[in-house]
């Protein structure tokens, strides 16, 4: 870039080290005022390394901060905050007990001579800062009554806050139904034209395009290219982020399937799920596609007994079956994978041998105690056989990249017996790279026999891999259509009705 351009932000020569691992190397990184500088890579690329150095999580080993046309060394989350650097993670931070204004000003309350807090003057300036972001709610509403959009726009208040002169976003779309997203990104735009200058993070490559100004491209801790994300073909910009070419429209459905292994007949429960009727098949994945609450989720919960059946009935290798609950269905052959990985679907402080086996105790307890010889021949199975890229199996799972958490998931699913699989939005905050994997991993257990359903709001993925297609509206399914010559126009059509 031409040394007159003026930066708010400079981060030269970037490096960082953990025990056996440079996260970073030398990495370079600058941000203007008013643009949206996108960060791109795959999971485990550095990304959130760089981010936590910059908002004071992480401390760099090497390498120069310019601030403001000041070299800085952030020393802390407290001190970049007091720097004006706002970070708004994937999972919030807030208390769901306490009110919005209450969360607005959490530690850094308005205070009266007298030392108590100035609850008129709290209110007041919550409610400014509620219409500078556009959400209209009381500033007494409790946070646990919010949706997650609300929420999301009430992370972005706290970080305004505070007078923030940059603005980092970590996947801000991953939980947003399509209007929500169309809000969030007019207010980026209002903040970008008010002068904001905005770090973005995100793995939809029709959002960097949309939203972003310039890209930068880390892979396996190192710089690649800062390039213009309009000018940039779709194209070019995975090939960049993968270091090889993925052909994004290549189908990848399997072979003919068996014989129907699920029975759905007019499944109805309370939470939007109103006679709800399909099989599944040995050796198909069935997609289910439909908009964010048409009740997709809802099906499979009360399929599996998560959620009360008010009607219908289940089959399961023809035989009518009553799941009381998940670890009942569990050990009759079906396990759901939750689109919640991290709440749902691994236990993070646990390593990830203990991950992959825990659905699977019968085989490595001995005696009521644990095998650990067992316990790593198992993990060193699933280990080898999806790729997964840990230390060791001792790893813990926190510690691993999006893409290789939901590797565990589906290796605890393996472990389970399972034969039929219910993944439930399967590559929500993988990076592109990572995604070509987990396709080509339901593929092949497809093709070993497993019946897969496949829930997922990106509709090129549905398509990509998919036998059939379930298309969702208002808790109803509203036709199953067979993949061959489907296109999203047909998908969205039967989802959004006439």
């Amino acid at each position: 870039m031409p040394s007159e351009e003026k930066y708010l932000l400079e981060m030269k020569n970037i490096t960082k080290r953990f025990p056996g691992v440079l996260a970073l190397d030398q990495i370079n990184f600058n941000l203007k005022a008013g643009e949206v500088h996108v960060l791109l890579g795959e999971n485990g690329a550095g990304k959130s390394t760089l981010i936590k150095i910059l908002s004071g999580a992480y401390i760099k080993d090497e390498g120069e901060i310019i601030f403001d046309s000041q070299v800085t060394e952030i020393k802390n989350p407290k001190h970049a905050i007091e720097l004006g650097i706002g970070v708004i993670y994937q999972e919030f931070n807030l208390n769901p007990f306490f009110s919005i204004a209450e969360n607005i000003f959490l530690g850094n309350e308005f205070r009266k001579k007298s030392g108590v807090i100035d609850w008129k003057k709290t209110h007041e300036e919550a409610a400014k800062i509620l219409e500078k972001v556009g959400l209209k709610k009381k500033t007494q509403t409790k946070v646990k009554n919010l949706s997650v959009a609300e929420m999301q726009l009430l992370e972005i208040a706290k970080a305004l806050s505070e007078e923030t002169k940059i603005l980092v976003f970590d996947e801000p779309t991953a939980t947003l139904a399509q209007e929500d997203v169309d809000r969030l990104f007019a207010l980026i735009e209002k903040l970008k034209s008010q002068g904001q200058a905005i770090i973005y993070i995100s793995h939809r490559m029709e959002e960097i395009k949309r939203i972003g100004d310039r890209c930068t491209i880390l892979r396996d801790g190192q710089y690649i290219d800062t390039v213009d994300a309009k000018q940039t073909t779709r194209e070019d910009m995975i090939k960049l982020i993968a270091g090889r070419k993925i052909d994004e429209n290549l189908r990848k459905i399997p072979k003919e399937p068996g014989n129907v292994v699920l029975e759905v007949n007019n499944l109805s429960a309370k939470q939007k799920v109103k006679k709800a009727s399909f099989n599944l098949r040995e050796g198909e994945i069935l997609g289910f596609a439909g908009l964010v609450g048409s009740g997709r989720t809802e099906v499979m919960k009360t399929i599996i007994g998560c959620l009360e059946k008010t009607g219908g009935e289940v089959k399961l290798n023809q035989q009518t079956v009553e799941f009381k609950s998940p670890v009942h269905a569990l050990k009759k052959g079906v396990i759901y994978l939750s689109e919640d990985r991290k709440g749902e679907g691994l236990v993070l402080c646990m390593n990830v041998m203990h991950n992959i086996t825990l659905t699977n105790l019968k085989t490595v307890v001995k005696r009521l105690s644990l095998c650990q010889t067992m316990e790593k021949q198992i993990s060193h199975q699933y280990i080898g056989k999806l790729k997964i890229k840990c230390s060791s199996e001792k790893a813990q799972a926190k510690n691993l990249s999006g893409g290789n958490q939901q590797k565990v998931v589906i290796s605890k699913a393996l472990g389970s017996k399972a034969k039929v699989l219910i993944f439930d939005e399967p590559t929500r905050g993988i990076d592109v790279g990572a995604k070509d994997e987990i396709y080509d991993l339901l593929v092949e257990l497809a093709q070993d026999g497993y019946a897969i359903i496949m829930i997922s709001s990106e509709l090129p993925e549905v398509l990509k891999v998919s036998n059939r297609i379930a298309v969702m509206r208002e808790g109803e399914i509203t036709t199953i259509l067979e993949n061959k010559d489907l296109t999203q126009e047909k998908i969205v059509h039967y989802a959004m009705g006439d």
